[in-house]
């Protein structure tokens, strides 16, 4: 589960999404298409074009998760930074009325600007 209390903050680098489709073939929905994926060690967050999901590893095996979905049309606010020359990480922020602020920080390459463009659609409708 993320913590919203404390705004979690994820150390996220870009994986190639097929890595989890087997683990969300379950939970994705009719036409649900995936945008990006997105690793720390052991925790993950696949971006979809309809939410975010969040993944979090538990055990010493990794075979216990806790899953966190995120709707885009519950955002009320959110807010982006790219990378810079020298300042390689972009963030993401979401607010979530009633729950929270959730933070995504990306190491490298991401899809950040995709990601907003999405998270759009579902905002100012």
């Amino acid at each position: 589960m993320i913590d919203f209390q404390n705004g979690g903050v994820y150390k996220l680098k870009k994986v190639d999404a097929t890595k989890f489709d087997k683990e969300l073939a379950e939970l994705m929905v009719a036409g649900e298409t995936v945008i990006g994926a997105y690793q720390d060690i052991r925790d993950h967050v696949v971006f979809t074009d309809k939410r975010v999901i969040a993944v979090n590893t538990q055990g010493i095996t990794g075979k216990k998760k806790a899953f966190t979905f995120m709707p885009y049309a519950k955002v009320s606010v959110f807010s982006i930074e790219t990378a810079g020359t020298f300042d390689i990480e972009s963030e993401l922020q979401l607010y979530y009325s009633g729950v929270g602020k959730i933070t995504f920080e990306f190491r490298g390459n991401s899809d950040i600007k995709e990601i907003a463009r999405i998270i759009s659609q579902y905002a100012l409708r």
